[in-house]
């Protein structure tokens, strides 16, 4: 399988046939595997959980939502002003979530879309020895005060959202061969609140409150399924959401969370800003991911791509390319400019010759 280039997830397509399709045959040799785009209203990302599993639970208040637009409901917020917030009903000391296994929606679309990835995988479409990638939120991106800004809260839904993911991921590795699958974490939340913390909740800014839930559900992906972990600065609003001075934050929560998962870690995905200040790149040089192949989220920016890359390769001598995020947020008419921004960066650096 290919070493040499990482999608995140998301792709702004109608189907996960057209990812697959259009993804797989530009990039197939140079991918360790392929997501399913997140189509539909997982492009969000997280969202949809809002409304879909929040709104309504018989545990939780919904106390803000997104207005209405010309009379007519929106489940979706344009800004983080108008997001969905929720508190926990009084009296109750524990959230928990029914229908285990298909309440998140993960195990459900897995395996809609590995029948997809297994029939195009047949005809060739794809690679051989290409993996089917399910990128997930971790927990705490989900669980997050932005949602739910009541002290004490969070402690109240976090164990039982935990419960309800390994639930999604039993039924997963039910269905789907373990040798065909990987799993990504996607970590975003967890990078802003180790660089700003939140305010009213300050076990937010410790390393520690994030890889709890890493350690937990890690250890329940059998040895043959592939890991990874998608580490971001966020695109809600705008990319990036914040803009760290340097990588530094970030790789001690990169260190700790492949520490956490105690097992082989196959790849980690760190974004990068388009700076190209030695600086902000030099605490890759304290990097520890255990053997974990890294892919740099640096495809973007593209004047400044060359400059970028030597700048890291000072700092690690061996990675992949990745963009900075998923392509969720982009507008569908500038994929064709992502895939050739993605093979140009294949060709400077030297990879697209090293299959």
């Amino acid at each position: 399988m290919g070493q040499n280039l990482l999608l995140v997830g998301s792709v702004p397509l109608k189907t996960v046939e057209d990812v697959m399709r259009t993804f797989g045959s530009a990039f197939g040799p140079y991918l360790p595997a392929v997501p399913d785009g997140e189509v539909g209203e997982r492009k969000s990302w997280v969202l949809r959980l809002s409304y879909q599993i929040f709104n309504g639970h018989i545990d939780l208040d919904t106390i803000k939502r997104p207005p209405r637009v010309d009379g007519v409901e929106q489940l979706m917020p344009l800004t983080r002003t108008d997001v969905w917030q929720f508190k926990v009903k009084d009296g109750v000391d524990r959230v928990r979530f029914g229908n285990p296994g298909y309440r998140l929606g993960y195990a459900r679309d897995a395996g809609n879309s590995y029948f997809v990835f297994k029939t195009l995988r047949e005809k060739g479409v794809l690679p051989a020895n290409m993996r089917f990638q399910i990128s997930m939120p971790m927990v705490n991106s989900v669980v997050r005060p932005l949602t739910f800004p009541q002290p004490g809260d969070l402690e109240k839904i976090r164990p039982g959202y935990e419960e309800a993911i390994a639930a999604e991921l039993d039924a997963i590795f039910e269905s789907i061969p373990h040798e065909d699958l990987a799993i990504q974490w996607d970590m975003a939340w967890e990078v802003a609140a180790a660089y700003d913390g939140s305010a009213g909740f300050p076990s937010e800014s410790k390393i520690e409150t994030h890889t709890a839930p890493v350690a937990g559900l890690s250890r329940k992906i059998p040895e043959k399924v592939a890991l990874g972990f998608h580490f971001c600065f966020g695109t809600f609003g705008g990319w990036p959401r914040f803009a760290p001075k340097d990588l530094g934050r970030a790789v001690e929560l990169v260190n700790a969370a492949v520490a956490a998962t105690g097992r082989r870690v196959d790849w980690v995905h760190i974004p990068t800003l388009d700076n190209t200040d030695d600086a902000f790149y030099a605490p890759l040089a304290n990097l520890d991911v255990k053997g974990a192949r890294v892919y740099v989220g640096m495809i973007h920016s593209m004047p400044s791509f060359a400059q970028r890359h030597a700048i890291v390769k000072k700092y690690i001598k061996d990675f992949g390319l990745a963009a900075y995020c998923g392509f969720g947020r982009t507008p569908p008419q500038e994929l064709d400019q992502v895939i050739k921004d993605h093979l140009a960066a294949l060709n400077m650096a030297g990879l697209d010759r090293m299959q």
